[in-house]
């Protein structure tokens, strides 16, 4: 009796522990540079790994900068070489909390919250903010997020020559479905 009371309690409580974090590694983050009258500028990563602790409401987010696929080769390599320099700088991450975050309060219908955390990229650190929404689904937690980054504010040179072909100001998307 005592042994299948044991493994009750080891089966609930691991359970209970489960539920506590939610995770992804195939998170997807795109992002545009695209200027009008110019080509098309978009990067699209589909395995970027997400982590929301349900009780604290932090949430943590990498992603490896050679991930990011391009329609076009070249754009790819010039990305990862010239502007991301991605062997000196590989990843990008983000670390932060979600405002007023209660798993209890989580529903089938998208609500708003604010993401404040740290942006790591090109070598650099920015504090951020920036709305999400989230809801429950029958798989996990989705939360999707759209926000403008200015490559100023990570050191993103771009060079003269294309400087007019090219946003200063990146239009971010993220999707992820935390299980």
């Amino acid at each position: 009796m005592k042994i299948k009371l044991l493994t009750l309690i080891f089966f609930l409580s691991t359970s209970l522990m489960a539920q506590e974090r939610f995770i992804t590694k195939s998170g997807i983050i795109s992002f545009e540079a695209s200027v009008p009258s110019f080509e098309e500028i978009k990067g699209k990563n589909t395995n970027v790994s997400c982590v929301l602790n349900t009780r604290s409401g932090e949430i943590a987010v990498l992603a490896l900068v050679r991930g990011f696929k391009f329609k076009i080769a070249l754009m790819e390599e010039h990305f990862n070489e010239n502007y991301i320099e991605s062997t000196v700088f590989p990843k990008t991450t983000f670390k932060g909390k979600i405002e007023n975050f209660f798993y209890s309060r989580i529903t089938r219908t998208e609500q708003n919250y604010t993401l404040n955390g740290q942006l790591e990229l090109h070598g650099k650190t920015k504090d951020i903010s920036v709305i999400a929404k989230i809801k429950r689904t029958d798989e996990g937690i989705e939360i999707t997020s759209n926000f403008i980054v200015s490559t100023d504010d990570f050191d993103i040179e771009i060079p003269s020559v294309v400087s007019k072909n090219i946003s200063k100001n990146v239009k971010v998307s993220l999707e992820f479905l935390l299980k």
